[in-house]
């Protein structure tokens, strides 16, 4: 197992499930504005907190910043604790170090924070090295304006420099933001799932619900809105087998939602989900997915199944 955690990131591994906010203003592949808007998303972060979900994950892109205002605006309105984590970008013109610490200047100022609890480098895109983004995060450390930093979509050579950097400066390496679903397995497969636990990072599973295609409401006729539906054509009609078995096991458990089965096999892997909710029936949902667990046949099933699926 992991050697000991740090004080300091001790709350990611005590969570079980946090609430994503990419959709939140975005309107390229979520069509915010459409069928959900700020009242919405408002109900859905109020309702995750009250159930008590408290991480809350956004980005600097997210909705061109709509998504940290958002954030930033429901935060101030709630006397409830949220956790707030967020994620730089490393666009092309951003070469050095201290990009990092003016980016997070910026989420902050959109945010109204001083600080958050988690920055993250938002992908690992060359040709800037690894380890230049590695010290701009030990830079946000030193400078107060972080509790936490990760990284995210790094893979397993990418995420051990960037712990390897961080150590340095005795900064742990808090978390790996990846994709992670029934329907997308590398990490699991490829061992970065393994060697984050060996570490003590904690992996945070972003689009857990494969972005809406494991809830049980797409099929080959009723596709996904937009872009989405675009992208899963071809997987759309694999998926009756796998949903089905998501329901029985969901009987099995009380009656829980496909949905959230999905979830808790997330979270029996060991990892954080942070599902997105656009509304509060969402988020409720999204936060019924903790506090109990599947057993170790009914995990078994889930991956013999999603195994059968070519995604």
């Amino acid at each position: 197992m992991a050697e000991q955690i740090p004080d300091e990131v001790r709350f990611l591994h005590e969570m079980e499930i946090g609430l994503g906010a990419w959709a939140w203003g975005d309107r390229m592949l979520w069509n915010y504005g459409q069928g959900y808007g700020e009242e919405d998303i408002a109900a859905a972060f109020q309702t995750s907190l009250e159930a008590g979900v408290h991480l809350i994950d956004t980005a600097e892109v997210y909705g061109g910043g709509r998504s940290e205002r958002y954030v930033g605006k429901f935060i101030k309105a709630t006397s409830r604790p949220a956790q707030v984590a967020t994620k730089f970008f490393p666009f092309p013109w951003r070469m050095r170090p201290r990009a990092v610490k003016r980016a997070l200047h910026r989420s902050l100022e959109r945010l109204g924070l001083e600080k958050v609890d988690l920055y993250q480098i938002h992908w690992p895109f060359p040709p800037v090295p690894i380890e230049t983004w590695a010290e701009g995060l030990a830079e946000v450390v030193r400078a107060g304006l972080t509790r936490a930093v990760g990284v995210s979509n790094y893979d397993k050579n990418q995420m051990q420099r960037a712990y390897t950097l961080l150590a340095r400066y005795e900064i742990p390496l808090a978390s790996n933001q990846v994709e992670y679903h029934l329907l997308k397995r590398d990490v699991e497969k490829n061992g970065l799932l393994a060697r984050c636990k060996e570490l003590g990072v904690r992996v945070i599973a972003y689009s857990p619900l494969a972005k809406g295609l494991l809830t049980g409401k797409y099929s080959p006729e009723n596709p996904p809105p937009g872009v989405r539906g675009r992208s899963f054509a071809g997987v759309l009609a694999q998926l009756p087998d796998l949903i089905g078995l998501l329901t029985e096991i969901g009987q099995e458990h009380d009656g829980k939602m496909p949905n959230q089965v999905a979830l808790n096999w997330t979270i029996c892997k060991g990892t954080l989900p942070i599902p997105g909710a656009k509304n509060a029936d969402q988020a409720a949902q999204n936060a019924g997915a903790g506090g109990w667990r599947l057993t170790p046949a009914q995990v078994k099933a889930l991956d013999e199944a999603s195994d059968r699926i070519a995604a």
